[in-house]
This record gives C-alpha cells, structure tokens and sequence, in this order.
C-alpha cells in the first residue's frame, strides 16, 4: 500500500483520502474540505476547516490562561484551515518523506508549522495526530 513520491495517486490511497474526508465530514463536521492532489505533491492531502480549533500554540496558551484570570472568561478562539495527511496504517513512512510533503505545500513562502496525520486502521478507524515540523515548545497544563 506504499506509494512512490512523485506518482499519481494509486486507487488505495485514493480509498484512504476518501475514507478520511468522509470522517472529517461526516464524524468531526469540518467544512469547506478539498482534496489537493497534483504531479507535484508526493501525496494528496486534504485542506478543510474544522468546527473549532485544533491547536493552540504555547505562546498564545498562556495569553489566553492570563486572558481568563483577568477576566474570568475564555479567550474564543477561531478555527484555522488545516492540512490533512491521510495515511493507511500499514504503510511505511520515513522522515524523508514526510519532509517532502511538508516541502510540497504551497504557503507564499512559509511552510506550514503542521499538518493533521489521519491513520486509517483496517476497521475502517481514523486516528488523527497533530504532527509538527521542527522542535516545538511543550504545552502548559
């Protein structure tokens, strides 16, 4: 189930993105979803908009802690686009080729600082892993 970077997308991984995009849809009502896919991408990813956000970096964790002990009210915080890696689980990935993904996604010169792994089991189950590129600062609990 392993597909060559630089390969148009096999109809198993074609499966997998469209097992996933159904999820997100149907069990976690993410909207405006899209699937990206091209000559130039190692893999297709997913782009959608989650109902609300998935990630808050640690810098703006503590201004929204500090924000509701001032004031006794959370911080709202609106849901950004994210990038969905789907993946089945017995495929073999390396850290090479998740670089080249990473390298593939067009962001007017900045690479983004994540993308959603989404594991699918043979049980038809999605596991979704937040997978950051570089070192990231531990979260505050």
């Amino acid at each position: 189930m392993m597909a060559e970077p630089n390969v148009h997308p096999s109809a198993a991984v074609t499966d997998v993105c469209d097992t996933v995009l159904h999820n997100l849809a149907d069990q976690h009502d993410w909207t405006c979803l899209e699937l990206r896919d091209g000559p130039e991408q190692p893999r297709s990813l997913i782009k959608g908009l989650p109902p609300k956000r998935l990630y808050l970096h640690p810098d703006d964790q503590i201004a929204a802690l500090a924000h509701e002990e001032a004031t006794g009210e959370k911080l709202f915080q609106n849901p950004e686009y994210e990038l969905v890696l789907p993946v089945h689980i017995t495929e073999t990935w390396s850290l090479s080729r998740f670089a080249a993904v990473f390298n593939s996604v067009p962001s007017n010169g900045a690479r983004p600082k994540r993308i959603l792994l989404a594991t699918l089991h043979n049980d038809s189950t999605v596991v979704y892993y937040l997978m950051h590129e570089g070192m990231v600062k531990p979260r505050q609990n």
